[in-house]
């Protein structure tokens, strides 16, 4: 079978869930991963075929009932680095590239610097601090076993050395002995109220756990952080959040009212409010 009557099928079947841009982007990722055939390839010999196309016939089936392309190929890119994935951790999002370039900006780590990434998921913000700085010392954790598998995988398969906990920073019973240079995060922090803005594809497959927080306490996650990071960071300590676009004033209020200085709300590359940072002073 030719593979751009494959790709016809695809537009057929999904441009009107993704639009044709979205849905080429599925394609070319999909015969890269189903038949090691890339996008120049393709264009080079529009007649390329084929045998077993089994396998891209069940990913068009799976895209069609919503489930992110990542989590078919098992894998996604970060920070320039690759990422296993699958539904116990959240797809990797451009934003939180944005943060980890904001915290290897800032970090100084000369002497050693330890880092410590709460609720770290697929490990995409340790990992990827701990392969883009020198003289670190990187820790992550996790609530759910599943995401810290899964990271653990990623660390090694990203050849960096991160020490990673299963904690719930809601009832930290551990890990207190610990003191860090920097703390980054990047919690739940989607409310309730905004689920119908949200694609199916995010709603149906990635964790709820990673995502949600009820509407009416929407600073759950960062209120305990930010109290762990009064006793847990170091003198001049830096604490990075990624934060909800909507929660920005709320989050500067929270780093004021427990006394951090120099205080940075920044915005990703779509003009959100997305990033704040903190000094413990």
């Amino acid at each position: 079978m030719k593979l751009k009557d494959i790709q016809y099928r695809f537009h057929e079947v999904l441009d009107a869930d993704y639009g044709i841009e979205e849905v080429d982007s599925f394609f070319f990722m999909l015969i890269d991963f189903c038949f090691n055939v890339s996008r120049i390839q393709l264009a080079m010999d529009l007649d390329y075929q084929v045998k077993d196309t089994e396998k891209i016939l069940e990913a068009l089936q799976l895209l069609k009932e919503q489930k992110p392309v990542q989590y078919i190929i098992g894998e996604t890119e970060f920070y320039g680095l690759t990422f296993k994935v699958n539904e116990s951790v959240l797809i990797p999002r451009p934003e939180t590239e944005e943060l980890v370039e904001c915290v290897i900006k800032q970090t100084d780590n000369n002497p050693a610097v330890n880092i410590l990434d709460i609720g770290t998921g697929s490990g995409c913000i340790a990992i990827s601090l701990a392969k883009n700085l020198e003289n670190v010392k990187v820790y992550a954790l996790d609530i759910s076993e599943d995401a810290l598998e899964m990271a653990k995988q990623n660390a090694k398969l990203n050849g960096v050395d991160v020490t990673f906990f299963k904690v719930d920073i809601l009832n930290v019973d551990c890990i207190q002995h610990l003191k860090f240079d920097v703390i980054v995060s990047n919690p739940p922090y989607v409310r309730e109220k905004e689920k119908p803005q949200m694609k199916p594809n995010v709603l149906e497959h990635e964790p709820h756990l990673a995502l949600f927080v009820e509407d009416e306490n929407p600073l759950l996650f960062y209120k305990a952080i930010t109290d762990f990071a009064k006793v847990n960071l170091k003198e001049k300590g830096k604490l990075y959040f990624e934060i909800n676009e909507f929660l920005g004033r709320s989050m500067i209020t929270l780093l004021n009212d427990n006394n951090f200085k120099n205080i940075e709300l920044k915005q990703d590359i779509f003009k959100k409010d997305r990033m704040i940072k903190g000094d413990k002073i």
